[in-house]
């Protein structure tokens, strides 16, 4: 998680070697064992024109949006990790890859009960609608299939 292209990062939370690559994404930038990031992108994902490079929690999920089916619901997408910098506080959002720990994302849905009032508020703001307990089987539906 470097701006120079390299086939592996170390992650800042947990140090492990992690292949810059992944099933289902491009542009890995986080870890798929503890799903810890770095702060990388400046304005769209694998940008990679940050200059802040500190570490980013993973805060909760949500769905990507969709748009609007033909009936004026809003489509459900790929399931989303919610990171928030440990340096300069940006909210971003980031796909999951095909060799996520699921146990790990679901320990996140979890944990993201329990997240401030003024964060959740925050993420409102910022038009994401994190996921919560009554979105588990939709979580899991997306991590194992039906």
């Amino acid at each position: 998680m470097n701006n120079t292209k390299s086939q592996f990062f170390e992650c800042l939370n947990c140090h492990k070697q992690i292949k810059n690559s992944a099933l289902g994404t491009a542009n890995r930038n986080h870890c798929p064992e503890c799903l810890w990031s770095k702060h990388v992108d400046l304005n769209i994902s694998g940008d990679r024109e940050s200059k802040c490079l500190q570490a980013m929690k993973p805060m909760g999920l949500t769905f990507k949006r969709e748009g609007l089916d033909k009936w004026g619901k809003e489509k459900q997408g790929e399931l989303m990790l919610v990171h928030q910098c440990c340096g300069c506080n940006k909210v971003s959002i980031n796909r999951i890859a095909g060799d996520d720990d699921p146990s790990e994302i679901l320990k996140i849905l979890k944990a993201s009960e329990d997240l401030d009032q003024t964060f959740k508020n925050t993420l409102g703001e910022l038009g994401i609608k994190l996921l919560t307990e009554k979105d588990l089987g939709k979580v899991k539906t997306q991590l194992f299939g039906n």
